[in-house]
């Protein structure tokens, strides 16, 4: 591979500034393990984290704390309590176990900050953050965590509560962290996403609103996620990430655009069409006819999306749109990786009494989880100690067959006495 080739006026870049240049007053530290690190053809965090350096001494102890820690392969850092005035979450403590060493990161606290819904920034709002954070902290910035939130990374206890009270006075908030309600992640949605089935910033804003006491005031067994995610493609990774997972959808026919289609297989081919679009529809509900034209078996359709991705001329969401609730998604915790489970097939939300309901929904399922859920328990754990069925009817939700395609053979929740509850529904529909 070709090296990096360094800019022609490396004047204009600090990354690349001599070390007589630099401004902070503390020497740098010997790293030749993290050096290496800036060897290879791709750009490194090191020479990020060494351009901080330039003008930041706690910069320059914290890349001496990583090279010892890379040395003796052992991570120095223990938490504690650090906070701002009436909140209890938000803050990542992280005290250095070796602070005699490198005194200048021994403390190095991460403050999350929400970011706005489908992360839309200005460009002048940017500035003013990063311009906080190099007189606050250390500079370094992560857009964004794995929970969604712009992590402010390296502060000490003293200048936590300056920081915030400056970015909060133009605008933003803390995000969670620790056993509460955490912040909320949105795609861009319909601002870029033509395939957008959703409001997705307004629900991303309303559950965000309804719950914000219990996220900055931990008071949950564990943590419980929300992400929106505006159609199938799931772009925010709900299914597998998200306690309360709203995914956009519909559930009339979806729009076939047959000049578009006939156009597509003229430019591809039909053995293109056929193997790459017909033959990977999971329920084989596509069929390529003589005429070039595209046959769809909605009834079997299960909005995989692979098709409409393929096809985005010819192929789109149908009209009749809404969303899909899931619940008890999640990483490795207790009991292994869990999916989310579908406990509102379809939804609207059109007018404020839709949005009302999935308030509603929300508000009962974080209470009943508040009160059964063990300490350190997910939602999604909870139910599969339980069961479905009483979590369904502790919440107050009818069981609804549509909720999964196959009740006896999923391993993702138990279905005791699903049948009955089956029974049930069909009892209520033949009623009414």
């Amino acid at each position: 591979m070709a090296e990096m080739k360094k800019p022609k006026n490396p004047e204009k870049h600090s990354t690349y500034l001599p070390l007589d240049q630099k401004k902070s007053s503390k020497p740098f530290h010997k790293t030749p393990l993290l050096d290496q690190l800036e060897s290879g053809p791709w750009p490194s965090f090191v020479t990020g984290l060494k351009r901080l350096a330039l003008n930041n001494d706690m910069m320059v102890d914290l890349l001496g704390q990583l090279e010892h820690s890379y040395k003796t392969r052992k991570g120095y850092w223990k938490g504690g309590t650090v906070s701002v005035f009436g909140y209890g979450g938000g803050i990542i403590p992280r005290f250095s176990e070796v602070a005699s060493m490198f005194p200048e990161s021994k403390e190095f606290h991460t403050l999350r900050v929400q970011p706005p819904a489908g992360n839309h920034y200005t460009t002048d709002m940017l500035r003013k953050l990063s311009d906080s954070w190099n007189k606050w902290g250390s500079g370094l910035i992560a857009f964004h965590g794995q929970t969604g939130n712009i992590m402010f990374i390296g502060t000490t206890s003293e200048k936590t509560q300056h920081f915030f009270d400056e970015i909060n006075e133009y605008g933003w908030d803390l995000g969670g962290a620790g056993p509460c309600v955490r912040t909320g992640m949105s795609c861009v949605g319909a601002a870029r996403c033509e395939q957008s089935c959703a409001n997705e910033p307004k629900i991303h804003r309303l559950l965000v609103n309804d719950f914000l006491d219990d996220m900055h005031r931990p008071a949950l067994p564990y943590k419980f996620k929300f992400k929106v995610s505006g159609c199938p493609n799931d772009c925010m990774n709900s299914i597998q990430r998200a306690d309360f997972s709203v995914i956009g959808t519909w559930r009339d026919d979806m729009k076939v655009d047959q000049k578009e289609v006939k156009a597509f297989v003229k430019s591809k081919s039909r053995k293109y069409v056929i193997d790459n679009v017909v033959a990977r529809c999971p329920t084989q509900a596509l069929s390529l006819n003589d005429d070039d034209t595209l046959a769809v078996d909605n009834r079997n359709c299960v909005r995989c999306m692979h098709c409409i991705n393929v096809m985005t001329k010819a192929l789109s969401p149908g009209d009749d749109k809404g969303v899909t609730i899931l619940v008890g998604g999640k990483r490795t915790l207790k009991i292994g990786d869990l999916f989310g489970t579908v406990i509102v097939p379809f939804m609207k939300l059109e007018t404020e009494e839709d949005y009302d309901k999935l308030r509603e929904l929300s508000h009962n399922i974080i209470d009943f989880w508040a009160e059964n859920g063990l300490e350190h328990e997910r939602c999604g754990e909870m139910i599969d100690r339980i069961g479905l069925s009483n979590f369904l009817e502790g919440i107050g939700l009818e069981v609804d067959p549509n909720m999964i395609t196959h009740p006896r053979t999923t391993s993702y929740f138990r279905s005791d006495d699903w049948d009955q509850e089956a029974a049930k529904w069909v009892q209520r529909k033949a009623a009414g």
